[in-house]
């Protein structure tokens, strides 16, 4: 038992360190959709794998895992990790705990479109009520006009308007392709990726291999 539970360490510390690559790394900006300061990336995926594989608590550790890292780096006095942390564990949580109850493909298509409702609510929140006013303080002094510079592809952007213009054309748009993209991803590779897992724990633990369950996506 206690040799089960170091591989399932193991196997979430490897998703942890995944993510937490894949939040330094493979990032990149949509400037002709959005503004330039808003980087799809994937890190969210190995949490909401580690989620529907290992349970809600496992898919919560690798968020924080992953935040932890980032924090010593962090370019934003903690508040964009903290928002990106909020983010990521609703989205998991919301995902993971529903994909519990359902497990069916049908349970998992259900649980993934529940994350991204629930990521894309957090984020817009997060954004109108801490994540804009912080930059606009911070970075540019509390001058709302120098920080409109950043956002001139969105149509009709002014001093008066600005927080419901950024969340109804930036906030709210690239939340959502970003959960999409992030969902549809998981739904694709994930049945590999638990099946791996499966097979590990029986190449290592063959004469438990009858009682050693992973989830897997059902028909």
């Amino acid at each position: 038992m206690k040799n089960q539970n170091n591989l399932k360490i193991a196997q979430i510390s490897i998703l942890a360190a995944l993510s937490t690559v894949l939040y330094f790394t493979l990032k990149f900006p949509l400037p002709f959709l959005f503004p330039s300061f808003l980087d799809i990336q994937f890190s969210n995926l190995p949490a909401i794998i580690g989620g529907f594989v290992f349970g809600p608590v496992a898919g919560a550790v690798i968020i924080l895992i992953r935040t932890i890292i980032k924090l010593p780096f962090s370019s934003t006095m903690f508040v964009g990790e903290l928002a990106d942390l909020i983010i990521g564990l609703a989205t998991v949580l919301t995902s993971s705990i529903i994909y519990r109850r359902m497990h069916t493909k049908k349970g998992a298509v259900i649980a993934l479109v529940c994350g991204s409702f629930a990521w894309v609510f957090v984020a817009v929140i997060a954004n109108y009520l801490v994540l804009l006013p912080f930059y606009i303080q911070f970075y540019f002094g509390g001058e709302v006009q120098a920080f409109l510079g950043l956002l001139s592809i969105i149509p009709g952007i002014n001093e008066s308007n600005y927080l419901i213009r950024y969340t109804i054309f930036t906030a709210i748009p690239f939340n959502i392709l970003l959960s999409t993209l992030v969902s549809i991803i998981t739904f694709l590779v994930y049945k590999r990726i638990s099946i791996l897992f499966k097979v590990q724990d029986e190449l290592v633990f063959p004469s438990k291999s009858k009682k050693t369950k992973v989830i897997e996506i059902k028909s």
